[in-house]
């Protein structure tokens, strides 16, 4: 079990990071919320989840042990694989899972993509026990910022090795997704949008 990379950030892609450890470059997936932290040559710290399958081995990265631990609880409920759990911490952090499941909030649920109702619903009563009472109102990765949206956005996106341009065009196409949003805009979500925005220009 891996259960954490540390050391320089040798590569960036939409959907992965390349950790330096020690003269070997470490592959791993990780959400848009974790990726948007990420800075080319920059030290960083992932807790890791090593999910085996018969043709691979395969490293998925988190901010912290609580994110990590969340998406090991998800994947023991039925028709949830590493790739779903994932995309769950993409939408919600930890605590907000916790709340969701804790007060049978379907919406947040089939808020992920790929979950219905009734796999929402299936969800709720499979993950009831196993994932634990909410521990607070702290911010974590996939709470909503309070301010500088754009420039984390424009950073993510720059970390991510589009050109300024690019990346200028993109925050202004998610710019109407982000002022339409009830509260503060999500910077995790509105990265997918941006990146789905650069994907179709190219």
């Amino acid at each position: 079990m891996i259960a954490f990379v540390s050391g320089p950030v040798a590569a960036l892609a939409p959907d992965s990071a390349v950790v330096e450890v020690g003269g070997i470059g470490i592959a791993v997936q990780c959400a848009p919320n974790t990726l948007s932290g990420l800075r080319l040559g920059q030290q960083t710290r992932l807790a890791t989840s090593l999910v085996v399958r018969e043709d691979s081995l395969t490293l998925y990265g988190f901010v912290d042990d609580d994110e990590r631990q969340t998406f090991e609880l998800l994947q023991t409920a039925s028709g949830v694989g590493p790739r779903l759990a994932q995309a769950m911490l993409a939408v919600h952090s930890p605590d907000a899972l916790r709340r969701a499941v804790a007060t049978a909030d379907e919406k947040a649920l089939i808020a992920v993509p790929g979950i219905g109702k009734r796999g929402a619903q299936k969800l709720l009563l499979e993950l009831k026990d196993r994932l634990g009472a909410p521990l607070g109102t702290a911010a974590a990765i996939g709470s909503p910022v309070t301010a500088g949206w754009r420039d984390q956005l424009h950073g993510a996106l720059i970390g991510l090795g589009y050109a300024t341009r690019e990346a200028d065009e993109a925050v202004a196409a998610v710019t109407p997704q982000a002022e339409a949003a009830e509260g503060t805009p999500q910077v995790g979500q509105l990265l997918k949008a941006a990146l789905q925005t650069l994907n179709r220009a190219r």
